[in-house]
């Protein structure tokens, strides 16, 4: 299979290269594309040095399979070229992700309205993963009628610009580019991603109706608040879910989830076990704790989410996508005359 990988350099793109070894995806050929500062110069995979190219060379490449995580504009650019082609397209941007025809998948939850249509298919935000990991199961037991959840994301969140601004913060060094309007290093920023007209941010806007989309349900009512915090690892969140009958026992929530394929519950609050970013960096799982009743609420409960943005946020889900794809036969490799 000939795979495309738009963005190879970028944090996301590097943790591609290292799943995609980690879990032995059959890769024939790779095509490794990046920002124009970083075409020409070759990087090492599996053993191979490869060179990398703009996106206009790795369409000419005529890819099987091309992963993007390039940004909007790019994928805006480039996805309908390269599906144009026949190349299956998934796209970790945020572009695509609430379009009409556009499938917005989270394998354990929707892989079943794949079909051989769709040539592009998005990648869920990061938040949006890990939270529906944990709605969906519970949904399915005992419908939920609203949702409230606040989250602190990761610096890895803003990519190398993010994680680079809180080092040197922690130096003591306070110039340079900035991801954020203010120093994170000791901080918690309540703003990810631009501000809308409704004092949202888009951030919380893409929480609210991709976990509408992905639950196929948009009568679940969400609301969200998005905080940047100085950490490297993992998103948390905490999460309210009220449902819409009386709501289930705390014992039977946490079967359900832990029977979810992709989810671990880490509730254990003798032993003070609870999950934590510094435990899910590098870990494909969702992680969930501090499972309790909300005694303000009598159909509402409480819930504690990590997960490795990087991973099941971003990186791991797009890989999850593509075997779904091999597995349901909806790749083929094209033959050459």
């Amino acid at each position: 299979m000939r795979l495309a990988l738009i963005g190879a350099t970028g944090m996301v793109g590097e943790v591609i290269r290292e799943i995609l070894l980690e879990r032995q995806f059959p890769v024939s050929e790779l095509i490794l594309s990046a920002s124009s500062k970083s075409e020409g110069q070759k990087i090492k995979w599996n053993g191979t040095q490869y060179e990398l190219l703009s996106p206009a060379e790795a369409l000419f490449r005529k890819p099987d399979l091309a992963i993007f995580s390039a940004g909007s504009e790019i994928s805006k650019t480039y996805a309908p070229k390269f599906a144009e082609q026949g190349c299956v397209v998934i796209d970790n941007s945020s572009f695509w992700r609430m379009g009409k025809d556009i499938p917005l998948i989270v394998p354990e939850i929707n892989s079943d309205v794949l079909n051989k249509s769709n040539l592009i298919i998005s990648n869920p935000n990061c938040s949006t993963i890990q939270l529906v990991m944990a709605l969906k199961p519970l949904h399915d037991i005992h419908p939920i009628r609203r949702v409230i959840v606040s989250t602190y994301q990761s610096v890895t969140g803003s990519g190398k610009i993010g994680q680079k601004q809180l080092n040197r913060e922690r130096a003591g060094v306070f110039e340079g580019e900035t991801a954020y309007p203010y120093q994170i290093d000791m901080n918690c920023i309540p703003h990810c991603d631009v501000f809308l007209d409704n004092d949202y941010t888009k951030e919380e806007i893409k929480l609210t109706n991709e976990t509408k989309k992905i639950m196929g349900d948009p009568n679940i009512l969400i609301t969200a608040t998005a905080v940047r915090v100085p950490v490297e690892g993992g998103h948390s969140e905490s999460v309210n879910v009220e449902f819409q009958s009386n709501r289930p026992s705390i014992e039977s929530i946490k079967r359900a989830l832990d029977a979810f394929q992709g989810v671990k519950v880490q509730d254990f609050i003798e032993g003070n076990t609870y999950p934590m970013p510094i435990y899910a960096h590098g870990k494909n799982d969702v992680f969930i704790g501090r499972i309790r009743n909300d005694y303000s609420h009598p159909k509402a409960i409480n819930l504690w989410i990590v997960t490795d943005n990087l991973r099941k946020g971003a990186a791991l889900n797009a890989i999850q996508i593509a075997e779904k794809l091999v597995e349901k036969k909806l790749l083929f490799k094209k033959v050459e005359n």
